[in-house]
């Protein structure tokens, strides 16, 4: 039995700049953290006794005899990503709700390919972890998704990512003192707006209009620089960085009419008006988790302001994904 458990992210800044379609000719570069939501998956090679072959569990139960009969389209392109023969078990369980725009069908994916490299007795690095759940998701399974969520999901921690024009990716730890960190950690407080949606539209609309929003993503990117400033320069004010934020909000909403609604914007205005000095909708936008940099005295207020909003308190991750669990039977290759 194999269990992989891997972080949910909040990207702070340069979101839209990790789409190819930008950063294959512009480069890329985004400021985020994993925290302590994780997407879990148990695997194990189910025994010949049923009459099927694969067993899959999630929101649904997927009974199967072979992988191109899969629904969830991670799994089955994943299980024939690895040329899976023997019967296999797959159960998730999540602590963030799908289509919530912290990265769970990345984390979903590179917790499977983590885990079925173990299945399989390998060792994997982030990196190759990274490229291959990038290859499933925008190659195979040809989902609307840009390269940061794969990667902060691999690697965990509070990260610069790099997309370079020749597709590498690099990975940049923001290194801060321990008083500081926690100060900044302290300071992000997270709400579900209790939307869901489908990305995949919003996000196929922000990428076929890269080319008119070309302006507005390279000054995205520059904030990623603006914000590592603020993080790393002890004589800088943490409270900037949510300065910061609620300029990137106001930018991110250019790329879309889709990125917000009636009911985000008032959930945003009572915030800032409660003490909040600012924040974004994580993911492509139209619901999901709202972000907010509220200095610690404020928190109470915040709070109440946002009464029938769920507030989600949380550590940051600097694991990344990880086999928690591992007894493998050596049954031989998948």
């Amino acid at each position: 039995m194999i269990l992989s458990r891997t972080p949910h992210r909040i990207s702070f800044f340069g979101g839209g700049t990790d789409y190819p379609e930008y950063y294959l000719e512009h480069g890329g570069k985004t400021l985020g953290v994993t925290i302590d939501k994780y997407s879990y998956l148990n695997l194990r090679n189910l025994p010949p006794f049923f009459d099927y072959k694969h067993r899959i569990v999630y929101s649904k139960q997927e009974n199967v005899n072979r992988a191109e009969e899969i629904v969830h389209p991670s799994v089955r392109e994943t299980f024939k990503y690895f040329g899976v023969e023997e019967g296999v078990s797959v159960h998730h369980d999540g602590d963030i709700p799908a289509r919530s725009g912290m990265g769970s069908s990345s984390a979903f994916t590179v917790g499977l390919v983590h885990a079925l490299h173990a299945l399989n007795g390998e060792i994997i690095s982030k990196s190759e972890l990274t490229k291959e759940a990038i290859h499933i998701e925008q190659n195979l399974i040809q989902e609307n998704v840009g390269s940061q969520d794969q990667a902060f999901a691999a690697y965990g921690g509070l990260n610069i990512i790099e997309f370079l024009e020749n597709g590498e990716i690099g990975v940049n730890p923001i290194i801060m003192k321990r008083d500081r960190l926690h100060e900044f950690q302290e300071s992000i407080m997270l709400f579900f707006s209790g939307l869901s949606r489908t990305a995949s539209e919003i996000v196929k609309e922000q990428r076929e209009k890269t080319s008119i929003n070309i302006e507005n993503l390279n000054k995205m990117k520059s904030l990623v620089d603006e914000a590592y400033t603020i993080l790393t320069d002890e004589s800088r004010e943490l409270r900037e960085f949510g300065e910061l934020l609620n300029l990137t909000w106001k930018l991110k909403k250019t790329l879309s009419n889709r990125v917000t609604n009636s009911e985000i914007d008032e959930m945003y205005k009572k915030a800032l008006e409660a003490g909040a000095v600012g924040g974004k909708l994580l993911g492509a936008g139209g619901g999901g988790f709202m972000a907010f940099y509220v200095e610690k005295e404020n928190h109470a207020k915040v709070i109440e302001a946002l009464d029938g909003y769920l507030h989600i308190p949380f550590k940051f991750d600097f694991e990344g994904s990880k086999i928690v669990v591992y007894e493998n039977e050596n049954r031989g290759n998948l």
